[in-house]
């Protein structure tokens, strides 16, 4: 029996260092599978495939997505800090630096 094998990344970004992996998923594969098989959730145990958010090229998918040739399946870290918070505490920081 012969299957047909694609080329996808797997790919998951901590603050100081990121995880590119190239691998083969048997055609139809969905993004679950190719995140299991990557082996990132034996490397970064604090991933929780049930309720990791997931996308290919930054855009948010299901698990149970079919992936195509060439997808770079994103594994998305929870924000630590709301992006608005975030924002207000760059401008108060870069008013007092220009001060």
């Amino acid at each position: 029996m012969s299957f047909t094998e694609i080329e996808i990344e797997v790919v998951y970004a901590l603050p100081a260092q990121q995880t590119v992996l190239l691998i083969k998923v048997a055609a139809g594969a969905t993004v679950e599978q190719a995140i299991l098989q990557s082996g990132l959730l034996e490397r970064y145990p604090e991933i929780s495939i049930a309720t990791a958010c997931v996308g290919i090229f930054g855009k948010i998918i299901a698990l149970n997505a079919p992936l195509r040739a060439g997808d770079r399946v994103e594994i998305y870290r929870p924000l630590t800090v709301d992006p608005k918070e975030a924002r207000r505490r760059r401008d108060k920081l870069k008013h007092k630096t220009n001060s």
